[in-house]
């Protein structure tokens, strides 16, 4: 495997951000979120606002939903350092 430079980080993203990120990419309102989680559009309105916390089992339910990983919403701005083989 090649060697490789990780990007580097320019803006902070908060967990909230993270989550109108996703959700954006994925061509989704907070509306078809809602139906397809269960969790009303009001609460998804305030976690991407950062007013409510988005929780171990939110995260699962819409990492699911949004077909990513839960760190990916729960950690954004987490940088993994990666090895590379010999």
């Amino acid at each position: 495997m090649k060697e490789f430079r990780p990007a580097k980080k320019r803006i902070a993203v908060s967990v909230g951000e993270s989550v109108r990120i996703v959700r954006e990419l994925q061509g989704l309102s907070q509306n078809q979120l809602a139906q397809r989680t269960g969790i009303p559009q009001a609460t998804l309105s305030a976690i991407e606002n950062d007013r409510v916390r988005l929780g171990v089992e939110r995260a699962k339910v819409l990492a699911k939903a949004l077909k990513c990983h839960p760190a990916v919403l729960v950690f954004p701005g987490w940088e993994g350092h990666l090895q590379t083989a010999a």
